[in-house]
């Protein structure tokens, strides 16, 4: 087996037992990303000096990506916006600190929908990155740089943001896993906010195990994030125990006539592997399902423009001269901003007004305290909620994607992420070139029950005999 192929708890062991040195396994992991990358564009920009172990620990030499909302100290993070092209951190986000202190070695910050703006990837201000399985296609968003990246091997694991299915839609699409954390569970000091209340840091890994490893690192305490929830368990502790006296739920309208066929056939062999596995599987209505994802846009969009709010060209960033008829902030804002963006924060602006306060976000807000409510009585009955990740197969880069095809990206993910659950993508199979997830929703704070559910279905659903997934050839390049 190909180094690249090994799961980080593999490297792990390769470098305890001294088979491979860290600077080696550095080495080795540079040069795949320098050839691949040119194919498929997942990185922005590299570490521009070679990394220094702050510490030893258990994660010595292993390399890893930043998706590039994420801070690290000395380098760029752009969040794929003009607006902020030459901003470098002064700090370390919380997860980045307590990777690099237990030797994890940071060698780039991965492409992203500007501000995580998006399903695609294509909205970065940079360029847009391609799906590995199919380079004509998307690799889903807006943590597409991060998902690329681990799927192609040029990373053993990534980090990325998930605010409405960022992290599990490009993983799903991508062929890897996409773990996205309870809401709190993982500290967000050093993310650069989209929609605080949704928010969420999480891994992209080739194996649920890797998931659950990262998770108990990037978990610890934060002294700066008081929405923390300080709570410290081993997630890998329970992960491989039997799960045959589960009880799942499917919502019926994740599978409705939106979704595309072939996914839903899919879908049904994996339900049909859950019930061979002596999982108990209903299918249940949630009545605020058609809700959701309105409920999401209003929310998400109020909080982008008040978050955004703060590039102003004044503090740092970008910097325009403003003309006669401009001012520098409305000068900045107007070339700093995509179209994306600025589309959301008119919306969000314009939702927060005077005249359409109550009418929207207020009622918006009484909208996902129902969800949550639903949600919280059908984990009364069940242990895990299942269904596709999304409705929709990956599109062609430049296909446009009106509302209905945003929709059918995100209408699954966005679910968890309004009532602040645990959610994981597991990959499911294959439509035409591209792989498609399974999605596991598990109740607040249960994450534990979550990975383990998520890891006996892997080890089970038909790839190879230690759970991992197949890779993608990408033509014109050899085996490096």
């Amino acid at each position: 087996m190909d180094i690249w192929m090994n799961s980080v708890e593999d490297l792990i062991e390769l470098i305890k037992t001294k088979k491979i040195k860290p600077n080696e396994l550095q080495r080795y992991y540079l040069k795949r990303l320098y050839i691949i990358d040119e194919k498929v564009k997942a990185f922005i920009h590299l570490t521009t000096q070679k990394e220094h172990l702050r510490s030893e620990g258990f994660l010595t030499g292993i390399p890893f990506a930043l998706k590039d909302n994420i801070m690290a100290l000395g380098g760029q993070t752009t969040a794929a916006s003009k607006i902020l092209w030459n901003y470098r951190s002064t700090y370390d986000a919380t997860v980045v600190e307590h990777l690099k202190n237990e030797g994890a070695l940071l060698i780039g910050k991965t492409n992203m929908d500007e501000f995580s703006m998006g399903s695609t990837t294509e909205h970065s201000a940079f360029f847009p990155t391609k799906n590995p399985w199919d380079l004509e296609r998307i690799p889903g968003g807006s943590s597409g740089g991060s998902a690329v990246a681990v799927a192609t091997g040029m990373v053993p694991f990534a980090l990325g943001s998930d605010t409405g299915g960022s992290i599990r839609l490009p993983a799903s699409y991508c062929g890897v896993v996409g773990y996205k954390p309870s809401y709190s569970l993982i500290s967000r000091y050093g993310l650069v906010a989209f929609a605080s209340s949704m928010d969420q840091i999480g891994p992209i890994t080739r194996s649920v195990r890797d998931a659950a490893l990262i998770t108990n690192v990037i978990s610890r305490k934060c002294r700066y994030d008081v929405t923390k929830r300080n709570t410290q368990k081993d997630y890998l502790k329970n992960i491989e125990e039997p799960v045959n006296s589960f009880r799942v739920a499917c919502i019926r309208e994740t599978i409705d006539d939106d979704c595309d066929p072939l996914i839903l056939k899919l879908f049904e062999e994996a339900v049909l592997q859950l019930q061979w596995m002596g999982i108990q599987t209903d299918y249940i209505n949630l009545k605020q399902y058609r809700d959701a994802y309105p409920v999401y846009t209003i929310i998400s969009s109020a909080e982008a423009s008040s978050n955004l709010a703060r590039y102003d060209g004044i503090l740092y960033g970008l910097k325009v001269k403003p003309t006669v008829k401009t001012n520098p902030i409305q000068k900045t804002r107007e070339v700093g901003f995509g179209p994306e963006v600025k589309r959301r924060i008119l919306l969000g602006t314009f939702n927060l007004s005077h005249q359409r306060y109550e009418d929207y976000y207020r009622h918006a807000l009484l909208l996902r305290g129902t969800l949550t409510q639903q949600f919280e009585a059908i984990f009364k009955s069940y242990d895990a909620i299942i269904s596709p990740v999304s409705k929709k197969t990956p599109g062609k880069i430049g296909d446009k994607t009106d509302i209905k095809t945003m929709n059918q990206y995100d209408s699954n993910t966005v679910l968890a992420n309004l009532a602040g659950l645990p959610a994981i993508s597991v990959p499911m199979g294959f439509v035409g070139t591209t792989p498609v997830g399974l999605q596991f929703m598990a109740s607040k704070f249960e994450d534990d029950k979550l990975l383990r559910l998520a890891r006996a279905y892997e080890k089970t659903a038909g790839f190879h005999e230690d759970g991992s997934y197949p890779a993608p050839h990408i033509e014109g390049i050899e085996d490096v």
